[in-house]
């Protein structure tokens, strides 16, 4: 439901600013969604299918993002209803797992992952930035992912190529844009339990014949362990935007925030 969060937050934090959260209808942009609206910030998001029934963003907009049309779509509403954004969390993103290694991956396959993992952010930030230049404030927020940082030889190779360029933009546009006010960082994720998530572990836990724990024990092994002991949560993402997001964060731009409970050691 909108505004709910299990954390503590303050309910005016966010007043009056006017956020896009992209994918923001399941697992981490649905946690970050919420958090957000929690602290008072009025919130579009967006996504390829119809609003999940019980969910309440202040706007909507059902678009492919992955193409540029779709992300026209998505810039004509926001300035038609709203005319510009406070903040901007690119967060759409993800692949889809074919078997084989990389050599699985076709041309069209690298670039539909490029256009949803690297290029919607791009554009989204091309037609907003700007204005958030003119007014001399403003926030971008890239979701990307460890992968960038622990790649794989298999066919998610170009979700993590994607991300590793996601990465060198992120930071480039950082140090470009922050003499103008406007503040640029990225999170990378590791093994986050969205509801996706979850779903394959208990794919794994039955077509193995195992324990819920031990399906979601081995996903944590084949990234190399977490040190936490268990994957992230939703909402804990969602933390570190609203962090990233707010006047606490005011001195923080250019940086990536690593947040996948040790997996790779950052000291």
């Amino acid at each position: 439901m909108a505004g709910e969060t299990r954390f503590s937050v303050d309910p005016t934090e966010f007043a009056e600013k006017l956020v896009l959260v992209t994918g923001g209808t399941k697992g981490m942009g649905e946690a970050i969604v919420r958090r957000l609206q929690a602290s008072g910030a009025s919130v579009a998001t967006t996504a390829r299918s119809p609003l999940p029934h019980g969910q309440a963003p202040d706007l909507f907009i059902q678009a492919d993002i992955g193409t540029a049309s779709g992300v026209q779509q998505v810039v004509d509403r926001v300035q038609q209803e709203w005319g510009w954004l406070d903040v901007l969390v690119n967060n759409v993103g993800g692949t889809e797992t074919k078997p084989g290694g990389f050599e699985a991956l076709s041309d069209e396959d690298w670039q539909n992952i490029l256009n949803v993992n690297l290029l919607a952010a791009v554009r989204l930030d091309r037609a907003f930035i700007p204005g958030m230049i003119e007014r001399r404030s403003g926030v971008v927020i890239h979701i990307s992912s460890i992968s960038h940082r622990l790649p794989f030889s298999n066919s998610t190779l170009a979700y993590a190529a994607a991300k590793g360029a996601l990465s060198t933009y992120s930071k480039g546009l950082a140090k470009g844009v922050a003499p103008d006010g406007v503040r640029v960082t990225m999170i990378s994720p590791g093994f986050i339990e969205t509801s996706g998530a979850h779903g394959m572990i208990m794919d794994i836990a039955q077509n193995e014949s195992i324990s819920e724990e031990a399906a979601r024990q081995r996903i944590m092994a084949m990234l190399g362990g977490i040190p936490i002991g268990r994957p992230g949560l939703p909402d804990e993402v969602a933390e570190l935007v609203a962090f990233l997001a707010s006047g606490r964060a005011a001195f923080i731009s250019g940086a990536d925030y690593i947040l996948d409970g040790g997996t790779i050691p950052s000291l």
